[in-house]
């Protein structure tokens, strides 16, 4: 398995500070982001009323097993019932406004005005996706997340109607498997990712994974891949 490639900007992720710190500053530019995620690495910046940006590299890493995702059979149904239209890359706008400012998260996010703009950029370039999940015609759920080679590092998600962003996570894994992605990174585990099948592998194990997954030529496509889920 081949080693990751010396990064441009950063130092190793396994030099980490034990809270999983790897640099303060930079830029939030798409050379610095591609840079970051090819190495292990993600923005979150973490001072309130300051500029500066944190890159980070915890240990351990959560992820998503693209064939690990726990759906019941409640929200299977749901995902079968027609209540809901899902789409990709159609309103990726929408999409982060959203993980920005749903569920009373507006001023109260990491997602700020010049990280919205870094990935809205991301996304113009070809580089970020979203999910769109739709109920009559207004935007409900969605995620979003970072794409290289057979990476997907899946950034936020959020929900105005019950279910909506399992909805989105669903049609998000079943699109990734069905596109021949290999790693589904979701930076840390939280009790709800839990509960829907996410794990946590070491940091080593993940950079690993990591360097294997950039060999695989996936793309993400500008449609939906139907596949059914397997439980």
């Amino acid at each position: 398995m081949p080693a990751l490639a010396k990064s441009k900007y950063f130092p190793p992720a396994q030099l980490a500070e034990p809270e999983g710190v790897v640099l303060f500053g930079g830029k939030l530019t798409p050379e610095w982001l591609l840079d970051a995620y090819a190495h292990g690495i993600f923005p979150w910046p973490v001072f309130d009323g300051t500029d500066v940006i944190v890159w980070w590299s915890p240990d351990p890493r959560a992820i998503f097993e693209l064939d690990g995702l726990h759906v019941s059979r409640r929200l299977a149904r749901t995902c079968r019932s027609g209540m809901f239209e899902v789409s990709c890359d159609r309103d990726f706008a929408g999409v982060i406004e959203g993980c920005a400012t749903a569920g009373g998260r507006r001023h109260n996010t990491w997602l700020s005005p010049p990280m919205i703009a870094a990935y809205t950029r991301l996304f113009e370039l070809g580089h970020a996706h979203s999910i769109e999940v739709w109920q009559d015609g207004a935007l409900v759920g969605g995620a979003y997340g970072v794409a290289i080679g057979g990476l997907f590092a899946g950034e936020s998600m959020f929900h105005r109607v019950s279910d909506a962003s399992k909805v989105a996570l669903v049609h998000l894994v079943n699109h990734l498997r069905s596109r021949g992605y290999q790693l589904f990174d979701i930076q840390q585990k939280t009790s709800h990712t839990a509960s829907l099948g996410a794990i946590e592998i070491p940091r080593d194990e993940y950079l690993a994974r990591l360097s294997a997954a950039l060999e695989v030529s996936a793309t993400f496509g500008d449609h939906l891949e139907r596949t059914p889920h397997r439980s």
